[in-house]
């Protein structure tokens, strides 16, 4: 009918047009704003104890916003990612650490043991792309030890209800060998990855800071730490045997286990701590692991105590490791989750700042004389209307004034060490004058 009155071939026309702008622009929304480049990186390096890009050494101060790829996904929440770049940027940042993993939960890059979505695969595309346009790099994590956005009990759970898994035990995430060769279907996939928006595949883009296996991975089944260390071995060769390019590490959270020596076992916040499978020298030794990662959190350790009381445990377990990264490992150390929680009775947000400045002056330190402490990471950092992502220790560091003067001042010095006198022809120069 439509054919006889001359309408249907306009019609067809138009159709025809719209097929054509979709399938050219059908990403239209994810470039917005990425048409804009960012500097041009290189691959941080390491010498020893310390970072480098292109020769010189490279010292961090950095945030976690574990959130990043899960709010890229929908276009409505992706503003919040860019305004937590933005905010990063003009305090000074340069590195985020990140999720880069959702197993079988809301948004889940990983669906069912090696199917993938595509969807959260290019949030995760964009949210690199955005981080290069603000001058961001990138720590990915790989997996999650606790059970939030799946972790290793989704793995244990899906290889359980298939008939493949040997045991329902969460820890045999790390022992079982089908589970752990899911998990190489997993480590490929996301290094091979070629992001849609560049055509850059991960493992070939310096925008990535380094890989981390897994968040505060445990094996409390095994106390010796032979599981776990068996595991780092394996997996750490595997990433390494795809991508040369990048550094990598464990993503401990510093306790020292049953190889340690007494000296270094009383630095642990309690005798248990010895016996979580994890083992901090002999673990990050492992050669393919190129840096050492510790957590700093006192209210979990020091229950109880005065802030006085946790700021001299911090010092002393801060130093212990520096000392490790020094003198056992000859790797750098960072210090990639530090948090103090406004749950504590008698919190007052002062204490955050007094807190978080030893720990800065402690890393700074250590910098400056060219030792292993070569960054830290504040844990975690939100943008407005995010409550249902915060937890005790979160914050918008643009609310709190002398936090945000605080890590700014921080990331200058940080980068004036990396810099020298070469500071003002970088886009620090301008933000470490005022």
């Amino acid at each position: 009918m439509l054919a006889t009155n001359g309408v249907f071939y306009p019609i067809l026309g138009l159709a025809s047009c719209a097929a054509f702008i979709y399938m050219s622009f059908g990403d239209l929304a994810w470039d917005i704003g990425t048409h804009v480049r960012g500097p041009e990186m290189s691959f941080v390096g390491r010498n020893g104890t310390r970072f480098t890009v292109d020769g010189k050494a490279f010292y961090v101060n950095g945030w976690n916003s574990y959130w990043l790829m899960d709010q890229a996904v929908e276009e409505v929440s992706r503003p919040r990612v860019r305004a937590m770049l933005q905010a990063g940027a003009k305090m000074g940042l340069t590195v985020c650490r990140t999720w880069a993993f959702n197993d079988g939960t809301y948004n889940a890059l990983q669906m069912s043991l090696g199917h993938f979505d595509e969807r959260v695969f290019k949030a995760l595309d964009w949210v690199i792309e955005e981080a290069k346009r603000h001058g961001i790099r990138l720590l990915l994590s790989l997996a999650n030890n606790l059970e939030a956005y799946g972790g290793k009990t989704q793995y244990v759970k899906w290889a359980w209800e298939e008939g493949i898994g040997l045991s329902s035990s969460n820890d045999s995430f790390f022992f079982d060998p089908s589970i752990r060769s899911y998990f190489k279907t997993y480590l490929k996939t996301i290094l091979t990855r070629k992001n849609h928006l560049n055509g850059i595949r991960y493992k070939d883009d310096p925008t990535i800071f380094a890989w981390e296996l897994m968040n505060e991975p445990r094996c409390m089944s095994d106390a010796s730490g032979d599981t776990l260390q068996e595991w780092i071995e394996e997996m750490a060769a595997y990433v390494k045997s795809i991508d040369k390019n990048h550094l990598l590490t464990i993503g401990l959270e510093g306790f020292y286990g049953s190889t340690s020596p007494p000296e270094k076992l009383n630095v642990n916040p309690g005798q248990w701590f010895s016996t979580v499978g994890s083992d901090f020298v002999r673990n990050s030794r492992v050669p393919e692991i190129d840096f050492a990662s510790v957590h700093i959190y006192p209210d979990q350790w020091e229950v109880g105590a005065g802030l006085d009381q946790k700021m001299k445990y911090i010092s002393r377990w801060l130093i212990s490791h520096i000392e490790d990264g020094d003198k056992e490992l000859k790797k750098p150390v960072l210090f990639t989750e530090f948090g103090l929680s406004d749950k504590t009775n008698g919190f007052d947000h002062s204490h955050r700042d007094v807190f978080y400045k030893s720990i800065f002056d402690i890393v700074y330190r250590s910098a400056r004389k060219g030792r292993s402490g070569a960054g830290a990471f504040v844990w975690q950092f939100m943008v407005a209307g995010m409550q249902e992502y915060c937890d005790d220790f979160g914050f918008v560091p643009d609310e709190r004034p002398s936090m945000y003067r605080l890590i700014k001042k921080q990331s200058c010095r940080m980068v004036k060490l990396s810099y020298g006198k070469g500071l003002l022809k970088t886009r620090f120069g301008k933000l470490c004058a005022e």
